[in-house]
This record gives C-alpha cells, sequence and structure tokens, in this order.
C-alpha cells in the first residue's frame, strides 16, 4: 500500500526529481502533494473518467472552473 502511495506521488508530481535543499521546504512540498493526490482521487472530472494525471492537466489549465467543487469538499 505505502508503495503504490510512493509510485502515484513519483509517476503523477514527479517526487523523486525534486531537489529541495531546505527540509522544512520539502517536508511542506510532500505534504501538499498529499493532500492533492488524495483531492485528485476524489474529483470527477467530465463524464469519463480520467487518469489522476489528465486530472491534474485538466485542473492546472482551468483551475477557476474547479475551484468552487474543490473547494466545498
Amino acid at each position: 500500500m505505502v508503495e503504490s502511495y510512493h509510485w502515484y506521488l513519483d509517476v503523477i508530481f514527479r517526487e523523486d526529481g525534486n531537489h529541495t535543499l531546505e527540509k522544512q521546504a520539502s517536508y511542506n512540498l510532500n505534504i501538499m502533494r498529499k493532500l492533492s493526490l488524495n483531492i485528485l482521487k476524489m474529483i470527477e472530472i467530465g463524464n469519463k473518467a480520467l487518469s489522476l494525471k489528465k486530472k491534474r492537466y485538466a485542473i492546472g489549465t482551468n483551475p477557476e472552473k474547479h475551484l468552487e467543487w474543490i473547494m466545498n469538499l
């Protein structure tokens, strides 16, 4: 379970490529990625099922469209 969670973080957010030197900043970014991953798993975008990577891209291209729904979680 833990390894698959790490896999999601690495594939969707490229966490292994993160080279933040500040320890606290790196910890905060990790928390934000985990929170974002859980939000991506809960949100539905459009009529068809999208991968988490495509959901992230869709929200990133037009965040205003999805912001109200995300804030009501």
